[in-house]
């Protein structure tokens, strides 16, 4: 049926056509029904043409009075082909004058919205379409997917909308009962669809090195991540890659990882002047950046950098951390303690211009030393991208630069330091990027953890007041009765949170309990739970439905379960019942995690690359996890010891004075000084009081 689809409307029929006159083009002069929206993406569509509608009662009402088919258009602020697709359709009048007389209209930010995302990106899909944004998907008026695709030029758009206009007159019934057979099929249950049941076998170690070698079968051995463009950080793989070197001290694991860590820290990718990350490189080599920086990407990367930096102690990842913390501060952050959420790509209607050189533009900033630093960036006269420009990258380390030019250490980063100062100076007169300045709880929950774990792996006290910051943000503006709102903006807390941004913000109140010893954030982090637990989650396949029992009703109620660029939310939530679990002594908690794990144990082997966060969690359960506590008056500085180690599968606790969380209650000083009990499963080792004698009794 879903082959029905596409006969449609078939590629041939609307790539290749022409119009029969130039359109105009125009910014309306009239808003539309965007004006009041409190999304950015949404607000820079308002002066369309085209009638736009966002989500919601309105439109959708409109669409069955008229009997109309609805166009949903699906993007972000920070998409550089939506921003495309605006300029060449969207802001065409005659183009909108299709759109407003055949179709209901709609604009959907996807970051306000990711559950009406996920529905119509799954539907696309199912159609045989690969997926992306912008998305566009034409539904009946009830709402269910019967054709769609992700950018389209404007000779094809204006020709898809008429032979679509025209289907819907023609074909309805063939249109309707496809659609509804679309619909049942997106219906299914995750679970279903992948025949995900838990087992009472538990995870082997076994299991955990299949995984690995399924892993090793997809990796770059020479430019680091995985063997395909462009390429994605996709973070949370190499944390599962750290990991593994932990628990099994596999040395070509271990070279993989640094080889794909100084690559990306080296690259394009890498804004090298300021600090963070781009979205992903269109090319293999790490170099040209789709040059968004999205705020999930780098709260993950801080995580991972610094993890990295536990083990290894590189000089790279401690700069990289630092300089990316810099650019949070100074270009993300909303004043109050919380962080924006991107940034665009494009500039002047220019991808990238904001951030490319000249080689003449470069030696005037920089000046005496564009000699040297020429080199080090990789600057040239003719330009390593296009039209002359130079994306600023290094081909080689520091200790390597360094001695071919002769130059020490630190007069070398003396220099880079000096003309990177010199470079933002200049750039800040530059036209900036667009900004999507909404705060969403999820993704400030990551960068929360990320710098967390920044602090615990170089102990700098800005790193810990920011994330406490951001906490209290998301606690005092974004929490209500338990609630947890997923935007923030304009003072104003709207959109019921989505199973992520609970997932999220649990794992960084998590975080900040472990980074401070403060009971405040556990007691948050089992409101939240308590929540979730009522309103999102399904008894009777033991997962979490993405959206709240209370929130609008769509034509699909989702699980998520696949990780993908940022964790799966069902994998997020296990990982938290389990590290809750262990910190509450609720066995419940426990136990469903280990359920929910158990039925995800067989794709971890299959599709690693794509369940990363649960093959984690399940090689938790294959090596055991440390319960650390600590107990006396030396215990924020003891924490601070065992914290700056690469210690991944462990939970650690601690007090100076009493307390009422299980692990702690009972245990006593030795000798009236401050103690580390290490205990696996509630059952503990002698206590000791030196950090060194407490490593040594972990497994």
């Amino acid at each position: 049926m879903i082959k029905k689809l596409i006969i449609l409307v078939t590629l041939s029929q609307f790539f290749g056509c022409k119009q029969e006159q130039e359109p105009s083009m125009s910014k309306n002069s009239k808003a539309n029904h965007l004006i009041n929206s409190s999304s950015p993406y949404l607000l820079q569509h308002a002066y369309n043409p085209v009638e736009w509608y966002p989500w919601g009662e309105e439109a959708l009402k409109k669409a069955k009075a008229e009997d109309k088919p609805i166009l949903v258009s699906i993007g972000y602020s920070s998409c550089h082909w939506c921003h495309v697709m605006e300029r060449e359709s969207f802001e065409n009048d005659s183009i909108a004058a299709l759109m407003n007389k055949h179709f209901i209209n709609i604009k959907v930010d996807r970051e306000e919205r990711p559950d009406v995302d996920q529905i119509y990106m799954d539907a696309v899909q199912a159609m045989g379409q690969n997926g992306g944004w912008p998305l566009n998907v034409f539904l009946t008026p009830d709402q269910k997917p019967f054709y769609g695709g992700t950018y389209f030029p404007p000779q094809g758009w204006a020709q898809l909308l008429q032979n679509v206009a025209q289907a819907f007159a023609t074909k309805r019934k063939e249109i309707d009962a496809s659609a509804d057979q679309l619909t049942d099929a997106l219906s299914t249950s995750e679970l279903i669809k992948y025949n995900l049941t838990s087992n009472e076998n538990g995870f082997s170690k076994e299991q955990v090195d299949s995984l690995y070698q399924k892993l090793l079968k997809r990796f770059d051995k020479k430019r680091g991540g995985f063997d395909r463009a462009p390429k994605f950080p996709m973070p949370g793989n190499w944390q599962l890659l750290l990991e593994y070197y932990h628990y099994t001290n596999d040395k070509a694991a271990l070279d993989q990882l640094i080889l794909t860590l100084d690559e990306i820290a080296k690259g394009g990718i890498y804004d090298q002047a300021s600090g963070g990350f781009a979205r992903y490189s269109v090319d293999a080599d790490w170099l040209v950046p789709h040059f968004e920086k999205m705020l999930y990407d780098n709260g993950q990367l801080l995580s991972l950098y610094s993890n990295a930096y536990k083990l290894t102690k590189k000089p790279l990842y401690k700069k990289v951390v630092e300089q990316t913390v810099e650019w949070l501060q100074r270009e993300m952050a909303e004043g109050n303690g919380g962080f924006y959420s991107a940034l665009d790509a494009d500039s002047e209607g220019v991808e990238g211009k904001f951030y490319v050189w000249t080689k003449a533009e470069f030696d005037d900033v920089v000046g005496k030393n564009s000699g040297l630093l020429s080199k080090y960036y990789n600057v040239t006269d003719t330009g390593n991208w296009e039209h002359g420009n130079n994306i600023l990258h290094m081909t080689a380390s520091d200790e390597q630069f360094a001695q071919k030019e002769g130059v020490t250490i630190e007069a070398l980063n003396q220099i880079v330091n000096e003309g990177n100062e010199l470079l933002l100076a200049a750039r800040s007169k530059r036209v900036r990027p667009g900004l999507d300045d909404k705060v969403l709880s999820g993704w400030n929950g990551m960068s929360i953890k990320g710098l967390c774990d920044a602090y615990d792996a170089f102990g700098d006290d800005t790193f810990l007041e920011l994330a406490v910051s951001n906490g209290q943000f998301i606690k005092n503006s974004m929490i209500e009765d338990g609630k947890l709102f997923r935007s923030f903006k304009n003072d104003k807390a709207s959109i019921d949170g989505y199973l992520e941004d609970y997932a999220f913000v649990i794992d960084a109140f998590v975080a900040l309990y472990q980074s401070t010893f403060d009971e405040v954030w556990i007691q948050e982090a089992k409101i939240l739970m308590e929540y979730i637990n009522t309103n999102f989650y399904d008894s009777d396949e033991n997962f979490y439905h993405f959206t709240d029992n209370q929130s609008e009703k769509l034509i699909a109620r989702k699980k998520e379960v696949f990780d993908n660029v940022i964790p799966s939310s069902n994998s997020q939530m296990a990982r938290n019942l389990y590290v809750l679990g262990i910190i509450l002594d609720n066995d419940t908690y426990k136990s469903r995690a280990h359920s929910m794990a158990s039925a995800v144990a067989k794709l971890c082997v299959e599709e690693p690359a794509y369940t990363y966060n649960w093959c984690s969690l399940n090689s938790m359960f294959a090596y055991q996890t440390a319960e650390i506590v600590i107990v006396g008056n030396e215990a924020e500085k003891f924490r601070e010891d065992i914290a700056s180690r690469y210690l991944p599968n462990k939970v650690l606790l601690g007090s100076k004075q009493e307390s009422e969380l299980p692990l702690l209650k009972g245990k006593s000083l030795k000798n009236g000084q401050t103690t580390i009990f290490v205990c696996y499963n509630k059952t503990c080792k002698l206590p000791v009081t030196d950090v060194e004698s407490a490593l040594k009794q972990l497994k």
